[in-house]
């Protein structure tokens, strides 16, 4: 009997390669995105504390209203262009997912035919452990009448 050999074997590996490479890429969007998010986060918390600041504060000057409104321009702006580019992640994340789920269904698909495979072998090979046993038997069955 010869032993089990998938053919596809070295395309298999292949997608498992390239699935994993599309796991890792789908990982590196998410911590992007995770990322902008903490930076946003961290952004909208120093505006929040420089106008603690300002308002907890005996005096306040025509200057740090200034410097405070100005500062809150810059945290709308910045907001605004970490909210863009946030978005623009999450589309390239699911643009990602898609690709990933396409290289997962494609590994599974070979994997799924390799077990099937397998299966018909293993099948094969019992059914020829089966015709030599009972060949065996026969033989020792006519030797011992003869």
């Amino acid at each position: 009997m010869t032993r089990f050999h998938f053919r596809l074997q070295r395309v298999l590996e292949w997608r498992e390669k390239q699935l994993e490479l599309e796991d890792i890429r789908f990982k590196r969007q998410i911590a992007q995105i995770a990322g902008l998010d903490q930076a946003r986060a961290e952004l909208q918390s120093a505006g929040l504390q420089a106008e603690l600041q300002l308002r907890s504060s005996a005096s306040v000057s025509g200057r740090d209203l200034s410097d405070l409104a100005g500062f809150r321009r810059y945290v709308q702006t910045r907001g605004r262009e970490l909210a863009a580019r946030r978005a623009e992640a999450q589309k390239q994340l699911e643009a990602q997912q898609s690709i990933m789920l396409e290289a997962r269904r494609r590994c599974r698909l070979l994997e799924r035919l390799k077990d099937r495979r397998l299966s018909e072998w293993q099948t094969a090979r019992d059914r020829e452990l089966d015709q030599l046993a009972s060949e065996s038997f026969l033989a020792r069955w006519v030797r011992r009448q003869s």
